[in-house]
């Protein structure tokens, strides 16, 4: 098959970009052809498919940037026409056959008290996530959440909606299974968006555990750590504070992945997690709380207590069963999308 891939920025450079590039790369494997429309690389391009880049624009305002964007992808594709080749798209576009669906749709706004909705930059996003939904001829969600959410929002489009296609994970480091001593530990967090993932909530655990466990510790990846000292403000020590990290190390030594998100289209580094054998406490609304597993630690609600958050975290760095390994290649995301593709060429 031909496939043309469309993403603003092309690489491993956050869980939506490594989405499509892993994807990407798997397909040329499988005997496929593929082109990337991108704004921009961000590594050395990879053999075997022809990178298009339109060049960097100024990314505010978020909705005027998003237009641009399009209209850039519409241009090029008018002066380079690609016949037989499928367009699957990972942004708001409207020139494609299939689409891939990251992250919570907009069209929650609708939610909200009136006077959040009435702006141009409502009305210009709605419009652009309609369109997308409109153009595609199928919709691909990367979890059951993002798929239950745009069924309620679009009942109109649920028609097209496939299974979820939820990311793969690439085999990594190993956590060496350990006792995890009475009085200590290692909890980690790890994102940037540390408000949205429920840093303070975890913040706050720990600080219940230390009561218990006077030697815990809780170590943070992802945000700076000035944006985030003001949260340990009285502790006496019992954190780490990394800042972003590329690589997974970390994981080696961590004894419970804690990530207590507040919306989470599906949170690949909770998989990660798991692939390292390092038990995980998530919250409810996380997409990837669907492949936890008893084995592999515990999902929670968002709304249960501090204290029930702190007995499961607990029960976790008690537990003396080892965590059984969890796979998920990135082959098999590829072969997914090609079963949707080939759903397409028989229509």
């Amino acid at each position: 098959m031909k496939i043309i891939h469309i993403v603003r920025r092309y690489g491993p450079v956050g869980g939506m970009e490594r989405y499509v590039w892993e994807t990407t790369q798997e397909l040329v494997k499988l005997g496929h052809e593929v082109q990337v429309i991108c704004e921009q690389c961000m590594v050395e391009k990879p053999q075997g498919i022809a990178v298009h880049e339109l060049g960097r624009m100024r990314y505010r305002p978020r909705w005027i940037y998003y237009m641009r964007f399009s209209h850039r992808v519409h241009a090029w594709l008018r002066a380079h026409p690609q016949p037989g080749w499928l367009i699957h798209s990972n942004e708001r576009i409207g020139v494609h056959d299939v689409t891939t669906i990251h992250g919570p749709p907009f069209a929650s706004v609708r939610d909200k008290p009136w006077w959040k909705k009435v702006s141009i930059r409502v009305a210009a996003q709605l419009w652009l996530e309609r369109r997308e939904l409109r153009v595609a001829k199928a919709i691909v969600p990367n979890s059951e959440i993002i798929a239950k959410q745009l069924a309620h929002y679009y009942p109109e489009y649920a028609h097209k909606l496939t299974t979820p296609i939820v990311p793969g994970v690439l085999p990594g480091v190993m956590r060496t299974p350990h006792e995890v001593p009475a009085d200590g530990g290692i909890i980690g967090f790890v994102g940037r968006e540390w408000q949205r993932k429920g840093l303070p909530l975890a913040v706050e655990i720990v600080a219940q555990l230390r009561k218990v466990r006077p030697r815990i510790e809780l170590w943070v990846i992802g945000p700076e750590e000035q944006e985030i000292a003001h949260l340990f403000k009285g502790w006496q020590g019992g954190y780490r504070l990394f800042g972003w990290r590329t690589d997974n190390t970390h994981f080696e030594k961590i004894d419970v992945l804690l990530h207590p998100a507040k919306a989470e289209p599906y949170g690949m580094v909770i998989s990660e997690a798991m692939a390292a054998r390092v038990p995980v406490v998530v919250s409810d609304l996380c997409g990837a709380a669907a492949q936890v597993t008893v084995d592999h630690g515990a999902v929670v609600r968002l709304d249960a207590s501090v204290r029930e958050w702190v007995a499961t975290v607990e029960g976790q760095l008690a537990r003396v069963k080892p965590v059984p390994g969890f796979t998920r290649g990135w082959n098999i995301v590829a072969m997914e999308f090609i079963a949707v593709y080939e759903c397409l060429s028989h229509d």
